[in-house]
């Protein structure tokens, strides 16, 4: 028996979006196709940076990508489908009551008054608010100020709903309720929209919601990976496949890339064109510590991390991987390994600590390694900061070497490999030998 499609709402083709001139131009979005469908919840997963918020602005109108094309394909009645967007930070208007910022969007079209109030209150009703019609943003809860963000989305009846992280800005109570009441309106058919398109970089909420994920990779966004969720709703967190499948997705996303001698999207270029994030040691150290101690003993799942240290994908990524780098884990699959030295290092005083971290970032940090150099050929022992910030700048944009000079910067000063003064804008060795 043949299985028919959807019906195809949107297709994105070949779409590349740079910001600046071309070719020195930050590269966010690289040839990313992708079809949107009738009848089904999509998610774009990836790092904050890759590209999702841009390509959802791309399909909004909001931006008009320097290449490719974004297709809305008509129904059988020849109308193009409609799309409205959920923020991530609610976007009201303060001076207006709830009813008139969902009114904003009939308004603009120029629907008659008693209908656009009619259809207004019946979104709000939809969304639970009944009752806080005549309130103000300042005297609703931040889920009840994405509620009305969410009625005023639907009010205008959309074919296609955006939603850019719309839960990320929440707490996790507040989050999970608005999630699990926008399932149960989904799947209840009473919504007037055909299908859902969020950005997440939250791993389970993608899981628990979405029908297709799109894994983006990072630095440029591209479609890395396309993972059909077969799930049946309501999912449970807890179900043996659920958690098989969160474990399958954070394997996909720190795994190295065919051909690479980095890790995908977290530190791009080599040598010290290496791209470093802004990741504390303080964090490093209590990760290691975390993983060290009981019920990890050394071995820890990357979803049973981030649920115990409560962290998103775009905090623990970066330290996980950030151990790698210094040789303090290795990422297996799904888990993060400690190695000797980490758990040598978790156990160890501040003074051990300290060297460890310093034999590490020597070792296996290329800018570090050069700040050091240069420090010790040079007979005062001191560099200007400016000068590593313009040889950064020759592999990486301004911004790029601006945080990883912050990021080595820490590091070696916290390792006691080199020493920075902030006035003068300068490195120098404190105990020169």
């Amino acid at each position: 028996m043949v299985a028919f499609l959807p019906r195809p709402l949107v297709d994105v083709d070949a779409l590349r979006h740079y910001y600046g001139v071309a070719p020195g131009g930050h590269l966010v979005l690289d040839d990313v196709n992708l079809t949107l469908r009738e009848n089904e919840i999509v998610g774009l997963l990836g790092r904050s940076g890759s590209g999702k918020s841009t390509l959802l602005r791309s399909i909004a109108g909001l931006i008009e990508p320097r290449e490719g094309r974004v297709v809305f394909q008509p129904d059988d009645a020849g109308r193009a489908p409609t799309v409205s967007m959920v923020f991530q930070t609610f976007a009201l208007f303060p001076w207006l009551t709830v009813l008139q910022n969902v009114e904003l969007g009939l308004e603009a079209k120029r629907v008659p008054v008693d209908e656009r109030r009619t259809r207004a209150l019946a979104a709000i009703d939809l969304i639970g608010l009944d009752g806080f019609e005549n309130a103000y943003p300042k005297e609703l809860s931040g889920g009840m100020r994405q509620r009305v963000g969410l009625a005023r989305a639907l009010v205008v009846n959309p074919s296609l709903l955006l939603m850019d992280e719309p839960f990320s800005a929440l707490d996790v109570l507040t989050a999970e309720t608005l999630r699990t009441d926008l399932l149960d309106l989904w799947s209840e058919g009473r919504m007037p929209i055909k299908s859902i398109l969020i950005v997440t970089h939250n791993i389970e909420e993608a899981v628990l919601m979405c029908d297709r994920i799109l894994v983006f990779s990072s630095n440029p966004g591209r479609v890395a990976a396309e993972i059909k969720v077969d799930l049946p709703q309501p999912r449970n967190r807890l179900d043996p496949p659920f958690r098989a499948l969160v474990d399958a997705i954070y394997a996909r996303m720190t795994a190295r890339a065919p051909a690479t001698p980095t890790r995908d999207g977290l530190f791009p270029g080599t040598g010290i064109a290496m791209v470093l994030p802004r990741v504390s040691t303080n964090s490093l150290a209590g990760l290691m510590e975390e993983v060290d101690g009981t019920p990890f003993e050394g071995r820890a799942g990357l979803a049973e991390l981030a649920d115990s240290l409560q962290l998103e994908v775009d905090d623990l990524f970066p330290m996980a991987e950030t151990l790698q780098l210094l040789r303090f884990a290795e990422l297996q699959g799904a888990d993060l390994v400690l190695t000797p030295a980490a758990r040598h290092y978790a156990q160890a005083d501040v003074d051990q600590r300290k060297a460890l971290f310093a034999q590490a970032l020597v070792a296996h940090v290329p800018i570090a390694q050069h700040i050091r150099r240069i420090l010790d050929e040079r007979i005062s022992h001191t560099a200007p900061a400016r000068r590593f910030r313009d040889e950064l700048e020759d592999h990486m944009s301004s911004d790029y070497a601006e945080e990883t000079l912050r990021t080595v910067t820490l590091w070696g000063r916290y390792g006691e490999i080199f020493a920075y003064d902030e006035g003068s804008d300068q490195f120098s060795l404190e105990d020169p030998e």
